[in-house]
């Protein structure tokens, strides 16, 4: 490797390829702490680097693994089998450009969400795809696996905002996928292969992004059950009367104990689940509407109180129960199984009871929580003792059989945080022989050497 390393500095230059001990433990890891150490990290600077960095580690067979923020829980970002980390926060960061008369903006992959969000609103304008890790996750990795976030029931997801995608293949040839146009039927849809596709297709050098005009208003609400089979109900059935809330998130009352008992937030005890979110407009006529649809198809099914926010910081109480959510559940246990399955609105209520049910098999709690407004669940096998490997075998059996449930309802295996290394062993029970082989005959058309991001996905 030494060669290559040579090689690789007459590209980057010397103090941006990295190979001592601390860099590469630092771009070892992601949000799964599993850890598989790169043989080096490269910084590119531009377009044209990463076009020369291919070429040479596609001639040489030599892996190649994107890297955004780190932040994924699947490990997409890990270098299974060694090989560089391309590392995107120190050059390619920057906002090239919002257009207010076309409404798109123009960034590179490096850029967090939340900064862009805050660029655009000092416009007017709005980029709606809010995952829970915005504050520091980066437009490339949301690209990449296709993030979600709460105001996904409304707005959906990363793919309906990327119109065009600049990327490199592995052999250095660098390709335009889409366009800045609202329509545009001519070809191949690249684009939409390569958003979700992790890193293993090609390398994103820049996105361009739908906007929107930003809302004027908001109001967050809180609909209060005593069962979960009563709030799940409640969701497909409140949007099939029309409301259109720009989220309602769901907790149940294992999530409800939880915050309780470890943060002090002020919830009835009684609380068999909670559904809440925002809804937001341009008049308040329009806000009192939406809020009145949702009171009303709440109440007839079980809602036992339905409460609106006074102003933002009543608001920010009632978000902060969702947001501390994930923190707060881990009185049950020291290691959390996470998968964040999704399945039709209309299974919601069935779905719960299963992944109960296979709780209680197990021997394990599993609070829930989650995107309900969108049928996106975030499911919680709690193992009490990370250290019994007994324990944690069970606790994956117990995930393996939730996945089952969760195909056989019409679902699948992840909503928003990707397949990776963690899921990819989960493939076949989602997908057929077939599907998987023409899968492996895209990524091969891409990326005959395998160079990308190997090991992800199954593939």
């Amino acid at each position: 490797m030494t060669k290559h390393i040579e090689e690789l500095k007459k590209i980057v230059g010397e103090d941006d390829i990295k190979t001592d001990k601390i860099h590469l433990r630092a771009y070892s890891y992601d949000a799964t702490r599993e850890h598989y150490y790169p043989d080096a990290v490269l910084f590119p600077e531009n377009e044209e680097e990463i076009s020369k960095i291919l070429k040479y580690c596609n001639e040489n067979k030599i892996a190649i693994i994107p890297r955004g923020a780190g932040s994924g829980f699947t490990g997409g970002a890990l270098p299974v089998n060694g090989g560089i980390v391309l590392a995107f926060e120190k050059y390619m960061n920057k906002i090239l450009e919002i257009d207010e008369k076309d409404m798109v903006a123009v960034v590179q992959p490096g850029v967090v969400n939340a900064h862009l969000q805050r660029e655009v609103e000092k416009r007017g304008l709005f980029y709606p795809p809010d995952p829970a890790s915005m504050d520091y996750s980066t437009i490339g990795g949301n690209v990449s696996e296709n993030a979600g976030g709460m105001r996904a029931a409304k707005y959906g997801i990363t793919k309906d905002y990327v119109m065009s995608l600049r990327a490199v293949l592995p052999n250095g040839e660098i390709i335009r996928a889409g366009k800045r146009t609202i329509k545009d039927v001519a070809g191949y849809n690249v684009a939409g292969i390569l958003v979700g596709s992790e890193g293993t297709l090609a390398v994103i050098t820049e996105i361009t992004l739908k906007l929107l005009p930003k809302p004027k208003l908001k109001k967050t609400y809180m609909g209060i059950f005593e069962s979960v089979e009563d709030a799940m109900n409640a969701v497909y059935k409140s949007l099939a009367s029309g409301a259109m809330p720009v989220a309602m998130e769901f907790m149940d009352s294992l999530v409800v104990k939880a915050l309780r008992e470890k943060l002090n937030v002020n919830l009835p005890q009684w609380a068999g689940a909670l559904l809440i979110g925002d809804v937001d407009g341009n008049v308040e006529e329009e806000i009192d509407y939406q809020l009145k649809i949702l009171k009303e198809s709440f109440e007839d099914n079980g809602c036992k109180e339905f409460k609106i926010a006074k102003d933002e910081e009543e608001s920010k109480e009632i978000w902060y129960a969702r947001r501390n959510a994930s923190q707060a559940i881990t009185i049950y246990g020291n290691k959390k199984l996470n998968e964040d399955i999704s399945v039709p609105r209309s299974k919601l209520p069935e779905a719960l009871n299963r992944i109960y049910e296979i709780g209680r098999k197990y021997g394990f709690e599993v609070p829930c929580f989650g995107h309900a407004g969108d049928g996106n669940i975030h499911v919680n096998v709690m193992v009490k003792d990370k250290n019994n490997e007994e324990e944690v075998k069970k606790g994956y059996k117990a995930v393996e059989e939730i996945f089952r449930a969760v195909v056989e309802m019409g679902g699948t295996l992840s909503g928003e945080h990707g397949i990776g290394l963690s899921k990819a062993p989960f493939m076949k029970i989602a997908f057929s022989d077939a599907e998987i082989e023409l899968f492996k005959r895209i990524k091969k058309a891409f990326d005959p050497n395998n160079i990308l991001n190997p090991g992800k996905m199954g593939l």
